[in-house]
């Protein structure tokens, strides 16, 4: 537009010849014919007014002759346009074709997409996004902190407060959490999802450590916990990159208007308890998303009624129960340490490195994610919770005897099998110590015989003596088949000039005075009495 100006000024106030101001200029004597011809037309005046810049000059210059029969154009809405392009599967060229067919003489799809571009680029940054209905929700942490005060010591302690956003309509949720710890984070997600009444199909969040382990540009390592939940509700985690906020500008705007409208709202009032701040939260929120947008005329409440509530994947049928992950090595018992409980696994498993998925109610194991054991959590320390379809047949034996089943095998047996069984684990301190004795009984039983070995422990029981060797030795040595009632045979009296016998004493006292003590044995060489 400068050269236009130098063009005029050579014409009017120097009053060269064209082609003097084509050579000039350095342009061609068509050129300037047309301009000076232009300038004519336009009733542009030499010299120009003051507040005729380059824009307006080139506008009346070069602008097209309106066209009567396209005064009547209906203008879309752009606004509403706006609004349909977030719904899933429109686009501009079916916007267009219903706008066609409502206006026949409207605008041609090209000037119609170049008109609605233009009225885009007048609004924000950050909204000029195309968000689908239903389809992400942006979530942070506020930089600013809400706070607590201890109703005991006076001591104000500081909280979190957790936001999140639909991209679609913009729909805020904020909470006030104790920490930014996985629970409080977890927590959080769960009671937003229900604010919303369904979950959109992208969560997009920063990268704190309760949603990413490992934050990496290609594949970020999202938190097991964390992608479990997402995954509960329909729903996957794509985190933003690294020190880029731009990824999510609806959040980061939402935390500022958190910022504004809820924690600037309630700075003059003293809460005690998370509850009550986060009631006093819930009525700020309410007020935010019911107030109408300046741009776009409409609250955000009514957007999410309109655009995002029908897309949103319906809430499932039980809520999600916070599970922790634990690497683990299986012990050499097929038992797995969990909270200083010990839960088995399949016996084929010790020495490998399973998974273990903590809740408040059960302990599940995990082999390359398949769920390989599963048991109720067990409270307290050092308590252990096996399933006997996890032992090896050898212990599995073992563990289904029971007193109660010994002592119904042995009854079987006899009578006297039975008392024998019973007495030899009531004199155990515990009567899993008396297994191994009963169970070496059912073998004797198997290789002698039943009778015998009924017969084998009525003598051990009229000997006293509950044990299994006593029982072999009589079954060894056949006394079984000695009758009980046969005496068994004297043995021969000892004699030898060193033993007194039974009547020494009653002599000696015989010859004693009756005021003096009965004479003592002389000791021997060692001392002792002979």
């Amino acid at each position: 537009m400068r050269r236009l100006r130098e063009l005029l000024r050579l014409k009017y106030e120097a009053g060269l010849s064209h082609r003097a101001i084509a050579q000039a200029c350095a342009v061609g004597l068509g050129t300037v014919s047309a301009y000076l011809a232009r300038a004519l037309t336009a009733g542009v005046a030499w010299p120009l007014p003051d507040d005729l810049d380059d824009a307006a000059l080139e506008a009346r210059l070069f602008a097209r002759p309106i066209d009567p029969a396209r005064l009547d154009q209906a203008l879309p809405d752009w606004i509403q346009l706006h609004h349909e392009l977030k719904r899933p599967g429109v686009t501009l060229q079916l916007i267009w074709l219903e706008y066609r067919a409502a206006h026949p003489t409207g605008y041609a799809y090209s000037h119609f997409c170049d008109r609605y571009r233009r009225w885009a680029r007048t609004l924000k940054p950050s909204m000029r996004q195309v968000h689908r209905a239903g389809e992400k929700l942006f979530v942070d942490f506020s930089g600013k902190r809400p706070s607590l005060v201890d109703a005991t010591t006076g001591e104000v302690v500081l909280v979190d407060l957790f936001v999140g956003v639909l991209g679609a309509s913009g729909l805020i949720y904020a909470e006030a959490t104790r920490s930014q710890e996985l629970p409080a984070w977890v927590g959080a997600h769960v009671h937003m999802i229900e604010y919303f009444g369904g979950s959109p199909a992208i969560w997009v969040p920063d990268n704190l450590k309760s949603g990413v382990t490992t934050a990496n540009y290609y594949e970020p390592e999202i938190n097991r916990t964390y992608a479990e939940l997402a995954t509960h509700y329909g729903a996957v985690v794509v985190p933003a990159r690294a020190a880029h906020p731009q990824d999510k500008p609806k959040v980061e705007v939402s935390v500022q208007i958190a910022q504004r409208w809820i924690l600037a709202v309630l700075r003059h009032q003293t809460f005690f308890t998370l509850v009550d701040l986060n009631a006093a939260i819930r009525t700020c929120l309410d007020a935010v998303n019911a107030r109408p947008m300046q741009i776009v005329g409409v609250s955000r409440r009514a957007l999410f009624e309109q655009i995002d509530r029908p897309a949103l994947r319906p809430l499932p049928s039980s809520r999600y129960e916070l599970a922790t992950w634990k690497p683990c090595k299986v012990n050499i018992d097929y038992h797995v340490d969990v909270a200083h409980n010990w839960y088995s696994v399949p016996y084929q498993l010790v020495h490998t490195r399973v998974e273990a998925r903590v809740t408040s109610t059960t302990v599940e194991v995990f082999l390359a994610g398949r769920r390989v054991a599963s048991h109720a959590h067990l409270t307290g320390r050092g308590r252990y919770a096996t399933d006997v379809a996890h032992m090896p047949r050898a212990h599995r034996a073992h563990a289904e005897w029971t007193p109660s089943r010994l002592i119904g095998w042995a009854d079987q047996t006899g009578a006297a099998t039975g008392r024998l069984v019973a007495g030899i684990l009531e004199r155990r301190p515990h009567p899993e110590q008396g297994y191994r004795a009963c169970l070496g009984l059912m073998r004797l039983g198997r290789v002698h015989g039943m009778d015998r070995l009924e017969a084998a422990c009525a003598r051990a029981e009229r000997l006293r003596s509950y044990s299994y060797r006593t029982v072999e030795r009589i079954l060894i040595h056949q006394q079984d088949r000695l009758p009980l009632d046969e005496p068994a045979p004297a043995r021969p009296a000892l004699t030898h000039e060193n033993l007194r016998g039974a009547t020494y004493y009653e002599e000696a006292y015989a010859d004693a005075p009756d005021d003096r003590e009965a004479p003592r044995a002389a000791p021997d060489g060692d001392g002792h009495g002979v």
